[in-house]
C-alpha cells in the first residue's frame, strides 16, 4: 500500500461513507478504475477510525451533553435504535459478506433504494419542513430508522441513505434526518472498527504500513468531516434528488462494467 493510494482510498471512503451514495460501490469501483488490490484488513480499520473520528468532533457537543445527563433520553434512543443493526450484523453478517457482496448486488441496491429514496424526498417536499434537535424524535421514528439500519448490512443499499429515508417517511425533516441518522451510525461505525481493529492484531501488523493506515485515518477523517458538514448544510435548502440521479448512473456503470 502507498501512501497515494491510502489518501485517495480514504477521500474516498470518508466521502461516500456518509453522502448517501453508498461506499461500498465506490469501493468496489476505484480500485477497478485504477488498478488497484483490495488493501486488506488493515486499511478497513484505518477508514473505520478516521470516519469515527470525524463523528465524535462533528457531535462533540451533543455527546457532551449526553455523557452529563442531559439527554439522557436521546441517548436511550439511539441505544435502543442500534440494537436491530447489532443483531443482523451478528447473526446475518457473515451470512451477508459472502453471498451478498458481489458488483451486481450492489448495483442493484444503488438503484432500488436511490428510488425508494427519491419517493421518501418527494413526501418530505409536500410537507413543512419543521428541523428539529435529534433529542425530539419520537421513539416510533427513532426505531425506525434503527431498522432501516440493519438493512444497510446489504451492499451498495448506504447506511446514510437508507437511514435518511427511513428519517423521512417517519415524518422528520431532511436535516433532521440526517442528524439523526449520523448520530446512530456512531456505536455502529466503532463497533465495526473495533471489529476490524481486533482481528487486525489477531493477525498482525506489518509495521512498513504505519505510515500509509496513518494516512488513510487522517484522509477519511477530514473528508467524512467535509462530508458531514455539507451534508447537513444542504439539505437545508435542497433535496436529495443529485444523490438519488447519481445513484443511478453509478448502478448502471457497475452493471456495464462487470457484465
Amino acid at each position: 500500500m502507498t501512501y497515494v493510494q491510502s489518501a485517495v482510498l480514504g477521500i474516498v471512503q470518508g466521502l461516500t461513507e456518509f453522502l448517501p451514495v453508498s461506499s461500498s460501490g465506490h469501493l468496489i469501483l476505484v480500485p477497478r478504475l485504477l488498478g488497484w488490490q483490495d488493501e486488506g484488513l488493515a486499511f478497513d480499520a484505518a477508514i473505520h477510525l478516521g470516519t469515527l473520528a470525524a463523528l465524535l468532533v462533528y457531535f462533540r457537543r451533543d455527546l457532551v451533553e449526553m455523557a452529563l445527563g442531559t439527554d439522557r433520553r436521546l441517548a436511550v434512543l439511539l441505544a435502543a435504535a442500534t440494537v436491530p443493526a447489532g443483531l443482523a450484523g451478528l447473526f446475518l453478517g457473515k451470512a451477508i459478506e459472502t453471498r451478498l457482496r458481489s458488483p451486481m448486488v450492489v448495483a442493484v441496491s444503488l438503484i432500488v433504494w436511490a428510488l425508494v429514496m427519491w419517493i421518501a424526498d418527494r413526501q418530505a417536499s409536500r410537507r413543512r419542513q419543521l428541523t428539529q434537535a435529534p433529542a425530539h424524535v419520537g421513539w416510533l421514528a427513532g426505531m425506525a430508522v434503527g431498522v432501516a439500519q440493519a438493512i444497510a448490512l446489504i451492499p451498495g443499499t448506504s447506511r446514510s441513505g437508507i437511514t435518511i429515508t427511513a428519517g423521512l417517511f417517519a415524518g422528520m425533516s431532511r436535516v433532521t434526518s440526517a442528524r439523526f441518522a449520523f448520530l446512530l451510525s456512531i456505536p455502529i461505525t466503532a463497533a465495526a472498527g473495533g471489529f476490524s481493529a481486533l482481528k487486525l492484531l489477531g493477525h498482525g501488523l506489518d509495521p512498513a504500513l504505519l505510515g500509509p493506515l496513518g494516512m488513510g485515518v487522517l484522509t477519511s477523517f477530514l473528508a467524512g468531516l467535509a462530508a458531514v458538514w455539507f451534508l447537513v448544510n444542504f439539505l437545508q435548502r435542497r433535496s436529495l434528488l443529485p444523490f438519488v440521479i447519481y445513484r443511478c448512473a453509478l448502478g448502471v456503470v457497475i452493471m456495464w462494467m462487470f457484465r
